[in-house]
């Protein structure tokens, strides 16, 4: 923990308060159907456009229900497209690399996983995807799922702005506005940039490289027709080595044990058959080509976070330099910190926005600090072994990043509901990997995705407000606006949604075989790795621990519901509450108002995001990396 690394993290925030304002104007513009922008000559005639061929009166605006609807019914559209490109990838075109088709399960979990905003992969994108799925079925989602995000906290904040209104907008103006004037426009310039820092942007076929030194694998044999060759071998047991006379061979007293035949009841060896396995030497490397900047622009802009491969940000191609680096991190927390500006300037009440912002940063501060910390201590095993304690735990790192940037990494995009990763997150000490895990399953509110994290806190915001009304005894009230019954309903509804998403299938994989089966390890990590899972596509996170098996079809589908209820469960009671909120009636302020900005007031929501998740969480995560940081102290590791 050096200066260095402390003035990044300066540099870092002070650039992020750079960007909230004029982005925040910018989104305040896109979110108005009638907000003029400097694109509007060239734009403007596409929207138009847009509007006659979907057949939308941009003129008329939208309920609750009917905007619920719109939204729901998009998805589903967009589900099924995407399902279908990728169960026929093989039959469609810029397939260089002739990939195949996707299995049913995993061709269904992704499909989820991009419409929702969650892209988790249980896949190697450079050798499971062709070029026309990475552009077609998967990044186009990730412009149009963060869109929807946006519009939906767009349509909270218009319910908390107006008053006695019927309506919160019209959902496919939204959804144009969004994608057409910010979410391309930027993307173009990131992907300009990143293409200027060394990433690839082209439609060759893979690069096939000569290896300087080449080396052997074991592969299983395959006959002339390419079928796997088998045979016939007799099951061995462990049994004692004897003597001539018959009794064990004893080395420094303990038996030698060997490797006997086992035999069933007629005395007769056991047989089983097994794959033919061939040495095979390996003297080339394939390197993946194709349209990379374009994905990973909005992969980060849009808090998507699937990578072009498999190691995502830690390639070298998908991350190629430390400014790279450290404008993907920026990119990550832009939109959702210009949303918070957006919040005060639609409310009337900058001080409230810039509140919010105040408690994200806080929580955001204190989770980048911690998982440092525990990352730059290192582990006392290694410690012990002689790996000194300045090193750190570099294991799972890319070593151009390091410790801090990657601790920093970490913590950004599972504070945002982004999923990328510069390191493996499985490979993390047992606290420094906590701080993602609890990140994701406070719903990524700070900060959060593009939209997810804004609509994700005002459900806190809600709850704090009617706390505070409790406390002292008055009806609770937020800008002016009485919070009744059915509002906390609504927002406790949308809490509770993912707190038995993540609690109920972790529980269930844990004590099911097709659960255990994908573990990496045992114990609490191995516990921590079936709760990590579940958390991610539950938040629409996506990271992953990386030490699990998750592409088989029990993992797929589950996790792929995980995904469906953390996005789709949790807007409806969220839609719900902003049509409540649209149609209240104003009250004056008075004496006994609760102010919703300054000290105090970041303070009891800073209390009801951590009350609140420490009473849904606490438990398991003491079971999993609680337990496992004081008996990695014992000497223990998993």
């Amino acid at each position: 923990m050096n200066a260095h690394q402390w003035l990044e993290l300066a540099l870092y925030i002070g650039a992020l308060v750079l960007v909230t304002k004029p982005l925040g104007l910018y989104i305040n513009r896109v979110l108005n159907p009638n907000g003029r922008t400097w694109l509007d000559p060239v734009v403007r005639p596409l929207e138009k456009l847009t509007y006659r061929l979907l057949g939308v009166d941009p003129a008329k605006e939208q309920g609750w229900k009917q905007y619920t609807f719109a939204i729901l019914l998009f998805s589903l559209v967009s589900l099924l497209f995407t399902y279908a490109i990728l169960r026929l990838q093989q039959y469609l075109p810029l397939n260089p690399q002739h990939l195949g088709a996707l299995s049913p399960h995993l061709a269904f979990n992704t499909a989820v996983s991009f419409v929702t905003n969650t892209n988790w992969q249980s896949y190697g994108g450079e050798s499971t995807m062709s070029y026309l799925s990475q552009m077609v079925a998967l990044t186009i989602h990730n412009f149009l799922s963060a869109a929807v995000g946006i519009s939906v906290a767009g349509a909270l904040v218009r319910g908390i702005a107006r008053h006695t209104a019927q309506t919160i907008g019209n959902f496919w103006v939204d959804l144009t506005r969004i994608t057409y004037y910010l979410l391309l426009p930027v993307c173009v310039v990131l992907a300009l940039f990143f293409v200027s820092q060394g990433m690839i942007q082209n439609f060759k076929p893979y690069t096939t490289a000569k290896l300087f030194e080449s080396y052997t694998i074991q592969v299983q044999k395959t006959d002339d027709k390419g079928q796997p060759v088998t045979t016939n071998v007799a099951v061995t047991v462990q049994a004692p080595k004897l003597d001539e006379k018959g009794q064990p061979v004893m080395t420094n007293g303990v038996a030698v044990m060997m490797d006997v035949p086992q035999l069933d009841a007629k005395g007769q060896p056991v047989m089983t058959n097994v794959a033919v396995m061939v040495d095979q030497k390996v003297e080339e490397q394939s390197i993946v080509q194709g349209p990379m900047a374009s994905q990973v622009a909005i992969k980060m802009l849009g808090t998507n976070g699937g990578g072009y491969t498999n190691a995502n940000a830690a390639h070298p191609f998908e991350n190629p330099t430390p400014l790279s680096n450290f404008l993907q991190m920026l990119s990550i927390f832009s939109i959702g910190s210009g949303l918070t500006y957006y919040l005060g300037r639609m409310t009337k009440n900058q001080k409230h926005g810039w509140a919010v912002w105040s408690a994200m940063m806080v929580l955001f501060l204190a989770g980048a600090l911690v998982a440092w910390h525990y990352e730059a201590a290192g582990n006392p095993i290694h410690q012990q072994l002689g790996i000194a304690a300045a090193d750190g735990n570099m294991e799972g790192k890319e070593v151009r990043f390091g410790i801090f940037n990657s601790a920093l990494f970490a913590t950004i995009t599972t504070d945002a509901s982004c999923g990328a990763v510069n390191s493996m997150h499985d490979s993390f000490t047992a606290l420094g990997g906590l701080v993602p895990l609890f990140n994701m399953q406070l719903g990524e509110i700070i900060i959060g995705g593009v939209g997810a994290g804004l609509y994700g806190m005002l459900v806190f915001v809600v709850l704090a407000v009617f706390i505070a009304g409790l406390m002292v005894g008055r009806t609770p009230e937020y800008l002016g606006k009485k919070i009744n019954a059915f509002d906390v309903k609504m927002a406790m509804l949308s809490l509770l949604i993912l707190c038995l998403s993540i609690l109920g299938f972790s529980a269930w994989a844990a004590v099911s075989d097709w659960g255990l089966a994908g573990l990496n390890n045992t114990g609490p990590h191995g516990l921590s790795e079936i709760l990590y899972a579940y958390s991610s596509c539950t938040g629409n996170n996506g990271s992953a621990f990386a030490g699990l098996t998750a592409n088989t079809p029990w993992y797929d589908t589950t996790l792929g519901i995980a995904m469906l209820f953390g996005r789709f469960l949790m807007i409806v009671p969220i839609m719900a509450l902003a049509g409540s909120l649209a149609q209240k009636k104003l009250v004056p302020a008075s004496a006994g108002t609760f102010p919703v900005s300054g000290g105090t007031f970041v303070i009891l929501l800073l209390g009801t995001v951590l009350l609140v998740g420490a009473l849904n969480y606490l438990p398991v995560l003491a079971l999993g990396p609680i337990v496992e940081h004081f008996l990695m102290l014992q000497g223990k590791l998993f």
